[in-house]
């Protein structure tokens, strides 16, 4: 799209957009092109359908045609030009300091809404803090934690907890090393991609998201085999679930098991994917 075209309708800036997010193979160009001309118009997605005749012209037309070339030529994820995400009922802010949030972490969630009352709880791996911000807006009575590896990561992290009214504590931290053995329950979303992977990831993902934030070893499970192993001598710790790989469920359940935890569960993603597995449950 040229920045210096000439006024046009808001459905043809949509078709133009489009068509030129879709040539670039991008999966979902027309829920792409709305995000981008609402956020160029500054209005709410619902008065853009409805509203396909309205004019778009001058500074937006500009500015929907430098949204479309980062998304289309450069691949930049929508949240990242957006600068934020939705993610159950929080709007979080997100950049290339930590991964975007994904639909399948909210099984994370899911499972943390389950604890019981008052549970001290950890999000190992936090990012931009959406597992721990989400369950403090949900269930306030959980003492709530959110640690990285990742200063950057956790400067957001604090960042999307101030302008949300929510209280988290902060950690930096490397897994487990240098932690209070406090917790009873872990919410762990932890790189899990293997490192020949790389070659197979969309470009959003290998060119725009923090490595750190993806990659554990040869077989994606460096970081998963740390933290069991360091729970091996943690028996407070009676809950624990962990977002994982298509395929890694078998062995990461094996060894959760191996480190003393006595029922070990899947739950499936929306594309029937064992995506976290949840153990519970440690021998004395």
């Amino acid at each position: 799209m040229s920045g210096g075209a000439a006024a046009t309708s808001v459905r043809e800036a949509l078709r133009r957009a489009s068509a030129e997010i879709a040539a670039a193979g991008c999966e979902t160009p027309r829920l792409d092109a709305e995000l981008l001309l609402c956020h160029a118009l500054g209005v709410q997605r619902e008065r853009l359908i409805g509203d396909g005749g309205a004019a778009v012209s001058g500074d937006a037309l500009s500015a929907l045609g430098e949204l479309v070339r980062r998304r289309a030529r450069e691949r930049e994820p929508v949240a990242y030009i957006l600068g934020r995400r939705a993610f159950r009922e929080l709007q979080l802010a997100v950049d290339p300091r930590v991964l975007v949030p994904r639909p399948e972490t909210e099984l994370l969630v899911e499972c943390g809404l389950a604890l019981e009352r008052g549970a001290r709880v950890l999000d190992l791996g936090t990012g931009s803090g959406a597992i721990a911000l989400a369950l403090a807006s949900e269930r306030p009575d959980l003492r709530l934690t959110g640690a990285d590896v990742s200063e950057d990561a956790l400067e957001l992290a604090r960042a999307n907890a101030l302008a949300l009214g929510l209280q988290v504590r902060w950690l930096h931290c490397d897994l487990l090393t240098g932690v209070a053995d406090e917790f009873d329950a872990i919410l762990a979303n932890l790189p899990y991609v293997s490192e020949r992977e790389s070659d197979n990831l969309a470009p959003e993902i290998v060119r725009h998201e923090p490595p750190l934030a993806l990659f554990a070893g040869p077989d994606g499970l460096s970081l998963i085999r740390a933290l069991l192993s360091q729970l091996a001598g943690r028996a407070r710790v009676r809950f624990l679930a962990l977002e994982v790989g298509a395929g890694q469920a078998r062995e990461v359940a094996a060894l959760m098991r191996a480190a003393g935890f006595r029922s070990v569960r899947a739950e499936l993603d929306l594309a029937g994917i064992e995506r976290v597995l949840v153990a519970q449950g440690r021998a004395a």
